[in-house]
């Protein structure tokens, strides 16, 4: 029996292919969806980030490496807001790539409604959209 090894893509095919299947998301329409509660955001970006722009008013704030451990419904690490399969959730990194990434490793986990938003939380910012701003502690 001959095996067949698929060949290698770059990051820019593999982004292509994932957002195929992604029903990803532009700025006003995901702050709608969380404000009529229709959607979960969830900010992936790491600290530093965070405290250097701000935070989405009312985002689950996950750092990445933890992401499929607090949003599995059936995990014993999950966040409390990790209600069901059925959620929509629409990942938020900085600018719009890991964060498609990070929904196609959650649509795996059986969360079928996860997506991403187009152009991350830059594209939220420039929309003016809210933001509230961080203070560093010391």
């Amino acid at each position: 029996m001959a095996v067949t090894a698929e060949l290698p893509v770059g990051i820019d095919e593999l982004l292509e292919r994932v957002r195929a299947d992604l029903a990803r998301v532009e700025a006003e329409a995901a702050h709608d969806a969380a404000q009529a509660g229709d959607a979960l955001l969830v900010d992936i970006r790491y600290a530093a980030l965070r405290e250097r722009d701000g935070l989405i008013p009312g985002a689950l704030v996950v750092e990445r490496n933890e992401l499929e451990w607090r949003l599995d419904p059936q995990g014993s690490h999950r966040a409390p807001e990790a209600t069901s399969h059925d959620l929509r959730v629409v990942i938020v990194c900085n600018e719009g790539y890991a964060s498609s990434l990070a929904a196609v490793s959650l649509r795996q986990l059986g969360l079928h409604r996860a997506t991403d938003l187009v152009g991350g939380f830059q594209a939220w910012r420039t929309a003016g959209l809210p933001v509230e701003t961080t203070t560093a502690t010391a």
